[in-house]
């Protein structure tokens, strides 16, 4: 069981031709996932090789939705254009379109937001995320495959690099799966999207969430937890030590006063009886104690 993909995943690349595109067309295959073709705008018609896989690429989603019934796009498209083919994705009524694109502006993502909330077919996950993989069915996105397996935990994470360490510390347990959200000020699908679907999901026994300082995220998925999340979740709030008021990687992550810290997003996860680790190890090992327990 998984939540968002699974093996039957049908998926399309847009910027496939692109040099990231193709990388990571290529791990995506590697790992399992059914790619079904690309799109770039103007290149229709084409047919690339990669590693054995004829895929036919495709000057619009909606072509490329008709010929390969993909119902998935992942988006390796430069910040400038990534507006343009978000939009193009939620026009061909995509399930779930995941934005793996950095640097977009702002503005942008909170046009093409609110047109998939509008239309009210289409998930978005990221912008600036690293994707979701159910391991050993499908990876849309950077997470690396190799490192961990199938198993019985669920993982909500901001930040990509802790999503990779989360799934390499629990290796030995595995997962249902796996989602970077992304850390960006407006995201698609959000820490409590994701304790839902991980609450329901049959096969998913406990959950972990990683956070980080900035906006008040933790602290409404805190409260969601409270109300509605009866499997145990353990978190991990990354930026203790930042300074007050000073951006932190992520556009997201600002502290501003007692606003976004550390501290008031760990305080309010306990409250909601949830187990916080100072470090994500720690947090590791709070999951393997439960799930033992």
């Amino acid at each position: 069981m998984s939540i968002l993909i699974n093996k039957a995943s049908r998926v399309i690349v847009q910027g496939m031709t692109g040099s990231e595109g193709t990388k990571h067309t290529r791990r995506m295959l590697a790992s399992g996932t059914v790619i079904v073709g690309g799109v770039t705008p103007g290149k229709g018609g084409q047919v690339v090789d990669i590693d054995g896989h004829h895929l036919p690429v495709f000057n619009t989603v909606a072509e490329a939705v008709a010929a390969t019934q993909a119902n998935v796009s992942v988006v390796f498209v430069p910040p400038k254009f990534a507006k343009a083919a978000v939009v193009d994705a939620i026009d061909a009524a995509l399930a779930l379109v995941v934005v793996i694109t950095e640097g977009i502006p702002v503005h942008d993502t909170a046009a093409f937001f609110a047109y998939a909330q509008s239309k009210g077919t289409t998930r978005l996950l990221g912008p600036n995320c690293p994707g979701i993989i159910t391991p050993g069915e499908s990876n849309v996105g950077i997470i690396p495959a190799d490192i961990t397996g199938a198993g019985p935990i669920g993982l909500v994470s901001k930040s990509g690099t802790l999503t990779y360490q989360m799934m390499y510390e629990l290796r030995d347990i595995g997962f249902t799966t796996a989602v970077g959200i992304g850390g960006d000020p407006i995201i698609g699908t959000t820490h409590i999207d994701c304790l839902r679907a991980f609450q329901d999901d049959p096969m998913t026994e406990a959950i972990v969430m990683i956070g980080e300082i900035g906006g008040d995220a933790e602290e409404r998925a805190a409260a969601f937890i409270k109300e509605y999340v009866t499997k145990p979740v353990v978190g991990y709030v990354a930026g203790f030590t930042a300074p007050e008021g000073k951006t932190m990687g992520h556009a997201g992550a600002i502290v501003s006063g007692s606003s976004g810290t550390a501290k008031g997003k760990k305080d309010a996860l306990e409250a909601a009886g949830v187990q916080v680790g100072q470090t994500p190890s720690e947090t590791a090992r709070l999951m393997r104690a439960l799930l033992k327990g």
